[in-house]
C-alpha cells in the first residue's frame, strides 16, 4: 500500500504586475523567499527536506531550484530539481512530490513554482552565419511542432470563445467578478495566511476592485478586430512565487502536524493545440473515469489558472463545474498569473480554503500552453 501523501505548509508571495512592485526581484529570491517560509511554516528539520521541486516557465535555467534550495538556507543534501510545463508546471511539481511521497522515495519535500516575468532572459536565435551580429530576438518559445499549430493562449481563447458561443459580456461579467471577489476576500483578510511578504509588498497588486462589467465592456478586443479577448477579461502577466510541503502522513504525525491536504489523484492530459485552452478538461475526466464516484461539481472548491475568460467558461461549461465553488477568492484575471507559479498557488488556495474541515475536499486545474492539461484531486485529513 502507498504512503499518504499530505500538503502541510503552503505559502506564496503576493503577485504584481510585470514590470511592477516585484520588478528587481530575481526569480532565485522569489523561490527562495518561499521555499524558506513553507520550511519555518512546516516546523520541520531542514535536513529532513529530501528535495526541492519548482518549476518555472521562463526563468534564468541553471537548476534554478537547487538554487533556490541554497539560497533559502536548506542544506546542501536537498539536491533541487526545475520541471517546464508552462502554467502547469507548478500543480505538477507538486504532484510530483506527492508521487514520490507515495512511492516512499522520501517523507519531506518542498514543492512549487515561480516566475519573474520582469528579469526573464529574453530569447535570441542566431541568424545566418553573422554570429552574434546577426541574432534575433523572438517572444516565446514554441509550444507545438510537427505540422501542428502553434497558437499563443490567447489565439487559442479567440478559437474557443467562438466555437464554444462564448458571448463577450459573459466573459466580462467573469472577469469582473473575479476582480470583486479578490477584493472581497483581501479585504476580509482572507489571504493574509498565505502570504509571506518580499521586498516590502505585503499584499496583491494586481486586483482592480472599479473593473466591474461596464469598465470591461470598454477594452478593445486582443487578438483580432470584432473579437472577443480583450486585455480586462484575460490574466494579468505577473511576477510571484508559492510553495508547499509535501509530507508523508507518517512523518507528519512523528513531527505532531495536525492534519494536511492529502493528494488523491491526479492527471494530465493533451489536447489538440490549436484549443490548448480546453486541455484541464481531459484530465479532469481522467479522474472521473479512474473514480466515477467522483464529481467534479459537488467538491467543496475548485482553483483553476484563470488564463482568459473564454477558456474558464467553456472549460466550465463542458465538465458541468458549480461557478460559486470556482475560484471563490478570485484568480488569475484579478490576482495576476505567473506562470510557474499559478498552479503551486492553486494548492496554497485549496489547502487554506479547506483547511481544517476534516474531509472537505478541493480540485485544482490548468489548461497549458501546446494542448496539456493538468489536474488534482484533494481532501483534508488529519494526519
Amino acid at each position: 500500500m502507498s504512503t499518504r501523501a499530505l500538503v502541510v505548509a503552503a505559502v506564496r508571495t503576493p503577485f504584481a504586475p510585470m514590470d511592477g512592485p516585484l520588478a528587481g526581484v530575481h526569480a532565485d529570491d522569489l523561490a527562495a523567499a518561499v521555499v524558506r517560509a513553507a520550511v519555518e511554516r512546516a516546523g520541520v528539520d531542514a535536513a529532513a527536506v529530501a528535495d526541492v521541486v519548482l518549476a518555472t516557465a521562463t526563468g534564468p535555467g541553471g537548476n534554478l531550484a537547487r538554487r533556490a534550495a541554497l539560497a533559502a538556507g536548506l542544506p546542501s543534501t536537498a539536491a533541487g530539481m526545475t520541471l517546464d510545463r508552462q502554467c502547469g508546471g507548478g500543480l505538477d511539481a507538486v504532484t510530483l512530490a506527492c508521487r514520490l511521497v507515495e512511492a516512499g522515495a522520501g517523507d519531506a519535500y518542498v514543492a512549487g513554482g515561480v516566475e519573474s516575468a520582469s528579469t526573464s532572459p529574453m530569447r535570441a536565435a542566431a541568424a545566418g552565419d553573422e554570429g552574434a551580429r546577426g541574432r534575433r530576438f523572438f517572444p516565446r518559445a514554441p509550444f507545438a511542432a510537427g505540422g501542428w499549430d502553434d497558437p499563443g493562449m490567447a489565439f487559442s481563447a479567440e478559437t474557443v470563445a467562438a466555437e464554444r458561443g462564448i458571448a463577450r459580456e459573459r466573459q466580462d461579467a467573469y472577469a469582473a467578478r473575479s476582480h470583486a471577489r479578490a477584493a472581497a476576500a483581501a479585504a476580509a483578510g482572507a489571504f493574509d495566511a498565505e502570504l509571506a511578504p518580499v521586498a516590502g509588498l505585503g499584499a496583491d497588486a494586481c486586483p482592480r476592485p472599479r473593473l466591474d462589467a461596464a469598465r470591461c465592456a470598454r477594452f478593445p478586443p486582443v487578438v483580432r478586430s470584432g473579437g472577443t479577448v480583450t486585455a480586462a477579461n484575460s490574466s494579468q502577466i505577473a511576477d510571484g512565487a508559492a510553495a508547499v510541503v509535501v509530507m508523508s502522513a507518517g512523518a507528519a504525525r512523528r513531527a505532531d502536524l495536525a492534519g494536511g491536504l492529502a493528494h488523491v489523484d491526479s492527471a494530465v492530459a493533451g489536447v489538440d493545440p490549436r484549443v490548448c485552452g480546453l486541455g484541464a478538461v481531459p484530465a479532469v475526466r481522467a479522474l472521473i473515469e479512474r473514480d466515477p464516484a467522483f464529481s467534479p461539481s459537488a467538491v467543496e472548491t475548485v482553483a483553476f489558472t484563470e488564463a482568459f475568460a473564454a477558456q474558464v467558461l467553456a472549460t466550465v461549461d463542458d465538465l458541468r463545474l458549480d461557478e460559486d465553488r470556482l475560484n471563490p477568492r478570485g484568480g488569475a484575471i484579478a490576482l495576476g498569473h505567473p506562470w510557474g507559479a499559478s498552479g503551486a498557488a492553486q494548492v496554497v488556495r485549496a489547502f487554506y480554503e479547506v483547511r481544517g474541515r476534516d474531509g472537505a475536499t478541493a480540485l485544482t486545474a490548468a489548461a497549458v500552453a501546446g494542448g496539456v492539461g493538468v489536474a488534482a484531486r484533494w481532501r483534508w485529513e488529519a494526519a
